[in-house]
């Protein structure tokens, strides 16, 4: 029996030795590095598999492959060429027909009456008044006037238009300067200050005025001091876009003399004949919003002084508009009027007023809405066109 045993045991002992010899030299065997990959290796490798494939990406939620879009580039935008400033005011001397109802038909009608007496005379005054002429130069117009057709005699329609035409001609001073002075001194752009109150169609009038610049041969460069109304800069932005001007601005609220100053000085590095800055729209009778205007005059004047200051006048305020100036001509010093709206008013005689009162010329006058319908003023020009018939000679 323990014969048995011993060989079973034996038996054992023999397969566990002979099972250890076949595992271990496998646990010992070390794997060989791999051999080296030549350059030859690697581009016959890259020639086989061909360029990389980039597969489109795909929605995550759906699995669906999509494609991504097109890349369309933006056309450059179109820049315009504004209406040349000569003889603009007398293509849209139409646009003052209802200042025409008062100086041509009405007027010219009582001046042709068979017999003048006190009573048409009085008529005369009255729809001079009403076309806010004022009343110190209607009575100097009706003076003269009267004068004249008792000397000279004259009856004609054509003579009394004349005399009429002469009369309103000389009420606006020809004399005057009406040039706007845009040219750069010395290796700086002129300086173009706007101003006005509330409500007048400031900007948009700036906007104008800088098309006006344009068309007569200036580069110009916008300021757009203007930071209490948020889209104001916006408005004047894309003014200045449409005939490549530049528009300086700064963030909503910021300081309006830091803007003007900026915008000069960009002017100054970019080379433009003239810089156009425009300022918020003010009440006249607010001294902390007219502080702030001289302020900003006060800094612009840092790098040189201003060469215009226009006053921005809706003519539909008549009388009204003339103390709004005044305020404004005793804090930045006005050298020039715009006065905007004079297609919508019977009030024509406004432009009359406003030079007697401020002895400031108007240099610009707004007669539509169209970009290009302000235009240079002209005295002349302007009475042929209220009188409402081709001109006549002055010495008929």
């Amino acid at each position: 029996m323990k014969e048995y045993l011993l060989v079973a045991l034996a038996l054992l002992v023999a397969l566990i030795v002979g099972g250890l010899s076949l595992v271990v030299p496998r646990l010992r065997r070390r794997p060989e590095p791999p051999l080296p990959r030549t350059e030859v290796d690697t581009r016959a490798e890259e020639d086989l598999a061909g360029p990389p494939v980039t597969a489109p990406e795909s929605d995550l939620a759906t699995g669906v492959l999509v494609e991504p879009p097109p890349v369309v580039e933006a056309p450059p935008p179109t820049i315009e060429v504004p209406e040349p400033t000569a003889g603009r005011l007398v293509r849209l001397r139409s646009r003052l027909s209802r200042s025409q109802s008062v100086f041509g038909k009405g007027l010219l009608g009582l001046l042709s009456r068979d017999h003048l007496d006190e009573d048409t005379w009085e008529e005369i005054e009255d729809s001079l008044i009403t076309a806010d002429v004022g009343i110190d130069s209607t009575r100097e117009i009706v003076d003269r006037l009267r004068e004249q057709t008792r000397v000279l005699g004259t009856r004609s329609v054509g003579e009394l238009r004349a005399l009429l035409a002469a009369e309103l001609v000389n009420a606006l001073d020809p004399t005057l300067d009406r040039s706007l002075r845009t040219v750069p001194k010395e290796g700086v752009p002129a300086v173009v200050l706007v101003v006005g109150v509330n409500g007048a169609g400031k900007t948009t009038t700036c906007g104008k005025i800088a098309r006006v610049l344009i068309a007569d041969g200036r580069t110009v460069l916008l300021g757009a001091a203007d930071t209490f109304r948020a889209a104001a800069a916006d408005q004047l932005e894309t003014w200045g876009g449409r005939v490549g001007a530049e528009t300086v601005r700064g963030p909503e609220a910021a300081d309006p003399a830091s803007v003007a100053f900026d915008a000069v000085k960009r002017g100054i590095d970019t080379g433009v004949d003239a810089v156009l800055v425009d300022t918020a729209g003010r009440l006249q009778n607010k001294i902390g919003l007219m502080d702030e205007l001289g302020k900003v005059k006060r800094v612009v004047e840092k790098h040189g002084p201003i060469d215009e200051t226009l006053l921005v006048l809706d003519a539909t305020t008549g009388q009204n508009g003339l103390e709004q100036a005044r305020v404004f001509t005793e804090v930045v010093n006005v050298t020039g009027v715009v006065l905007t709206k004079l297609d919508g008013t019977a009030k024509g005689g406004i432009v009359i007023a406003v030079q007697r009162k401020l002895g400031i010329p108007v240099k610009l006058v707004g007669l539509g809405e169209g970009p290009d319908d302000l235009a240079p003023f002209d005295p002349a020009q302007f009475v042929d066109a209220l009188l409402g018939t081709e001109p006549l000679a002055r010495d008929a």
